[in-house]
């Protein structure tokens, strides 16, 4: 091998083959997070629907109006969470949500809406003394 032979040749065209190498990973990674996020962009969020909030005193007689997904969140103020029951009348229409402590964190006792329609509810505190609270829950889309 002479002088002028190939094999031991670190020119231009090593130096050509890097930066192409270079160019087809950066378009690799460009294409990787432009697929990744449009991936992303096509999921479509769940709305978030705000609980009603009331106070147990305040339901006596009265009607809540509710729509499918959302929760009458019940506040029982001085009253254990967990000493309230609840009687739905159309189990399809809604559903009486058992209050809790949990984790250090306390859940109110409420009735999820499930379908549409009007249903009667009745709460009963195990606490005793206490009359049960009887009310109507109406629940559109």
């Amino acid at each position: 091998m002479g002088r002028g032979s190939n094999l031991f040749r670190v020119g231009p065209r090593c130096h050509t083959d890097r930066v192409k190498i270079s160019k087809l990973i950066g378009a690799a990674a460009v294409i990787a997070v432009t697929v990744g996020l449009s991936a992303c962009a096509q999921s479509t969020p769940t709305p978030v629907i705000a609980p009603v909030t009331m106070d147990v005193g305040d339901l006596e007689g009265e009607t809540v109006d509710l729509i499918v997904g959302q929760v009458l969140n019940i506040n029982t103020g001085d009253l254990a969470v967990d000493s309230y029951s609840g009687e739905v009348e159309d189990s399809a229409v809604a559903e009486f949500v058992k209050g809790r402590e949990e984790g250090g964190a306390t859940y109110n006792p409420g009735v999820k809406a499930l379908a549409e329609g009007s249903t009667e509810v009745v709460l009963s505190n195990s606490d005793g003394g206490i009359q049960d609270v009887t009310f109507t829950v109406t629940v559109g889309e």
